[in-house]
């Protein structure tokens, strides 16, 4: 699972700041062929994470994302591609937060008021890589949202579609995701049994956080600084204060790798340095 998160804080829904105790996760998809997650997520500019935001995820010249009044629906995540094509998971409303994803239910309370959501940005429901890919992102997703809130994912209505949900009376009238799971051979029972079989497999041994931690931080390392800070950037390399950790991504350039994050022992450094620097 690659998470993101950029919150939709202009979004009605998350103005109105309801809060739920989750009971259960609800998969939907968008319905529209288009797969880039820019198109649903944008941070707001100005922000401080805008410029690594719009990196990632792309810049949305439309306007037309959820990040704005007016849209009068929000979900807690979004599954699709990023701007380099890789497939990811964002959060864009905290786990808690009462959605707007379900509708009025037809003969029961909505499925908002007690359901996280998310959606799996469609394309033209042909490819079946992408499939392949947005559907083992959902499964790693869903365990994890099960974990964090101990709910079983083979309980009756823990885990549903919107369709499901529809038909349970939680819903309004959706087809999402049943018009689409089954084209590659799947339904929502092998979904949830999926689930079930990753959980299982989540015990984490020292040796797979280490993997997990490596991975994660060499992508960060990678990762360009924001604009921001560039200023103060220059000016310490120039004054000697840091000096770099070498050629991370193969260019012959001495990388300084300032997404990644600073040891107790980089940062007496780093002072020990400029103390040498003001007495000098």
């Amino acid at each position: 699972m690659n998470l993101l998160q950029c919150l939709l804080t202009e979004n009605d829904c998350y103005q109105t700041g309801q809060s739920i105790t989750p009971k259960g996760v609800m998969v939907h998809s968008t319905g529209a062929n288009n797969p880039t997650l820019k198109r649903y997520v944008q941070p707001l500019e100005g922000a401080a994470d805008y410029d690594e935001l719009i990196g990632l995820l792309g810049y949305n010249r439309n306007g037309n994302d959820w990040n704005r009044p007016g849209t009068n629906a929000c979900v807690h995540a979004f599954i699709g591609k990023l701007a380099d094509g890789s497939v990811a998971t964002v959060q864009t409303l905290p786990w808690t937060m009462r959605g707007w994803h379900a509708g009025n239910g037809t003969t029961r309370p909505s499925a908002n008021n007690t359901h996280i959501s998310f959606e799996i940005c469609e394309d033209g429901l042909d490819d079946a890589d992408y499939f392949a890919k947005v559907y083992r992102e959902a499964v790693e997703f869903t365990a994890y949202l099960c974990g964090l809130y101990g709910l079983d994912p083979m309980k009756e209505e823990t885990v549903i579609c919107h369709s499901e949900g529809y038909r349970l009376g939680m819903a309004s009238g959706h087809a999402d995701v049943e018009h689409w799971f089954p084209r590659f051979g799947k339904s929502m029972d092998d979904f949830r049994a999926d689930v079930a079989a990753e959980m299982e497999d989540e015990d984490m041994t020292q040796e797979k956080f280490d993997e997990m931690m490596e991975n994660y931080l060499s992508r960060r390392a990678l990762r360009e600084p924001s604009d921001w800070s560039k200023g103060s950037r220059d000016w310490a390399q120039q004054e000697g204060l840091i000096k770099g950790v070498g050629d991370l991504d193969g260019d012959g350039q001495n990388d300084f790798s300032y997404k990644s994050f600073c040891t107790r022992e980089e940062l007496v450094t780093i002072l020990d340095r400029l103390e040498h620097k003001a007495r000098a």
